[in-house]
């Protein structure tokens, strides 16, 4: 017997739209999809550790500490260790005047931003920078340094190479003893607070 062309044309006609994928409407794939890249950039959000688990940076004598912060644009995540004073004289003693010091302890205190902002004044685009401080009496200077994976210590020439930027902040007296180093999120601004010593850098504009 013999078949008809226009028969057998129809069959395959039929089979390909069955077999068709989701990308033959004009719809993405799944996989492929566009996503929001400030949405994403937030999700990325983590701490850098050396060799060390959250819990286990969490676990530690200065344990690992996290601020999570908005701005106009973008989100933040600070990362830092939390020294305690345990009985020891601290700014100007253990955290000399006139030296780098890392402001937190193990692996460098470090800036995560979603978006392009200012901290201390100075512009940022998206990305990560660790931040030290040299202390003073009457003038704390800061340093904001794209080098952040590695240990805090030590605050080298070859560290120093690639700061970013810096800007000074006068300390101020806190309302009482501050036992364990805290930063926290205030009216715009990243709040560092221990022993007697407070320090407020604000976050956000352009930084022009």
């Amino acid at each position: 017997m013999t078949r008809d062309p226009r028969l057998a044309a129809l069959a395959a006609l039929i089979i390909g739209f069955a077999c068709a994928t989701p990308s033959d409407d004009g719809m993405a794939d799944a996989e492929e999809a566009p996503t929001d890249d400030g949405a994403t950039a937030q999700a990325d959000l983590s701490c850098f550790l050396r060799g060390a688990t959250v819990g286990a940076a969490e676990a530690r004598t200065s344990p690992l500490r996290q601020v999570r912060f908005s701005y106009p644009g973008g989100e933040g995540l600070l990362c830092y260790s939390a020294p305690s004073v345990r009985g020891r004289g601290i700014i100007g003693g253990l955290v000399p005047y006139g030296e780098p010091w890392r402001a937190g302890a193990n692996e460098p205190t470090t800036f995560h931003l979603t978006a392009a902002t200012s901290i201390g004044g100075v512009r940022l685009e998206p990305g990560s920078y660790s931040m030290y401080a040299i202390p003073g009496r009457d003038v704390w200077r800061f340093f904001l340094n794209s080098n952040y994976e590695r240990w805090g210590i030590p605050i080298s020439a070859d560290v120093r190479a690639t700061e970013v930027g810096s800007f000074t902040v006068e300390p101020e007296s806190t309302d009482g003893m501050v036992e364990m180093l805290t930063y926290s999120h205030e009216d715009g601004a990243i709040v560092m607070a221990w022993e007697n010593t407070r320090i407020e850098i604000p976050v956000g504009g352009n930084g022009t």
